[in-house]
């Protein structure tokens, strides 16, 4: 016979962490949002694209709906402009009669858009939880405390930080604040060039934020380093991991940060690409690793690999590595022109925080903002715009 004991209560609260996983809490300075407030229409509702459509011409030229690459198709067909993160941050900046730009993308593009916009300009971003797994990667406090390990090793002076893209706000502003620019996948090469200008050849050193394979591939692939050149500075081990000589030895010091979704890719991806389609070409985004950068064909940013597929002789055979949303996107594009495009890896992968911007969150927010609510919108504070936008400016000036 088996004896009932109560059952105790446990005092038991769940972590900050996992609120914020769970999408129900917010860290202002985390890439990680909170959910919706008020009710999304069921993803059935077989009257979503006509809603979508009636609430944005109902607002006319007062919205203005920014659509990045790796966004579903769906989502897609109502945007106004499409591009990467900061070719749309541009585009928004040069509509100043949109009172609302509706991004379609993750949280730091919207930032960089808030950044880039005009006061009276408001930035929305149709799901908050719509973070970037990179972005996250990098915190204000862990850059501030690798600054400390910098200049506690005497290199402080000689570095200059050059953060990509796809970063928050707040390292945005710590790259202008310490003298540094902001890099895209296609100019990161003259970033780095810019970086090295900046003091004696020799001893200048540059901190790249905060994706390690785009820096990597950079300096080793288009600048002639090494890989000893390079080194890796994890902000979860005491001192980033590094000895202070490792430190002054570098040349790049490369933080440990990655794409989710480019990491995934392998050697043994292009591999077996190469043994399933013979003659194909293999085009990758620099944010793969550098052993699958080696390994392919061609090398490129978003852009690039749509110039490069718009380009190829038809018949011509490519797999792509990069997110699967754009890949079907340009394989269903070229398909007439007898282009095969498959995606390089077996394995399905999309960027799932750029896919939680969906078609009903979008209805949601067309709606609201038609019916005069102002919802989930992207403010950065003046102090971060202010040394954020220098480093944009940086960029915007190099040749």
């Amino acid at each position: 016979m088996t004896t009932a004991h109560p059952v105790q209560e446990l005092d038991v609260q769940p972590s900050p962490l996992a609120l914020l996983l769970l999408g129900r809490d917010a860290d202002p300075r985390s890439e990680r949002g909170v959910e919706c407030p008020g009710d999304l229409p069921s993803p059935s509702d077989p009257d979503l694209v006509e809603r979508a459509r009636a609430a944005k011409e109902k607002l006319g030229e007062k919205v203005f709906v920014l659509g990045h690459h790796y966004q579903r198709d769906e989502v897609i067909q109502f945007a106004d402009v499409t591009g990467d993160s900061f070719k749309l941050a541009r585009d928004a900046a040069a509509r100043p009669e949109a009172e609302y730009i509706v991004f379609c993308g993750v949280h730091f593009m919207a930032e960089s858009a808030d950044i880039l916009t005009t006061d009276d300009q408001k930035v929305v971003l149709p799901d908050l939880a719509a973070g970037c797994s990179m972005a996250d990667m990098a915190t204000a406090e862990q850059v501030a405390e690798c600054w400390d390990v910098l200049t506690e090793a005497g290199v402080a002076e000689q570095v200059v930080p050059v953060s990509y893209m796809n970063s928050s706000a707040d390292i945005k502003a710590f790259t202008g604040r310490h003298g540094g620019t902001i890099c895209t996948s296609s100019n990161a090469k003259r970033a780095l060039e810019w970086a090295f200008e900046q003091g004696e050849p020799s001893t200048t050193k540059v901190l790249f934020l905060p994706d390690q394979h785009l820096g990597r591939n950079t300096a080793v692939r288009d600048m002639g380093m090494t890989l000893e050149d390079c080194v890796l500075y994890n902000p979860h081990k005491p001192n980033g991991g590094l000895t202070a000589q490792q430190l002054r030895d570098a040349k790049m010091i490369l933080w440990r940060g990655h794409c989710s979704v480019h990491g995934r890719f392998s050697v043994e991806s292009v591999n077996d690409v190469r043994a399933r389609i013979p003659g194909v070409n293999v085009l990758v985004h620099p944010e793969c690793k550098n052993e699958v950068v080696a390994a392919a064909d061609y090398v490129g940013s978003t852009e690039y690999i749509i110039k490069a597929l718009e380009a190829a002789p038809a018949g011509s055979k490519w797999a792509i590595g990069t997110e699967l949303n754009l890949v079907r996107r340009l394989a269903n594009r070229f398909a007439a022109e007898d282009k095969e495009i498959v995606f390089l890896d077996k394995t399905v992968c999309f960027c799932s925080t750029m896919n939680r911007i969906d078609l009903p969150h979008l209805v949601w927010t067309l709606e609201s903002l038609a019916e005069g609510n102002l919802v989930n919108r992207i403010e950065v504070d003046p102090e971060t715009e202010k040394y954020a936008k220098l480093a944009l400016e940086r960029m915007l000036a190099l040749p």
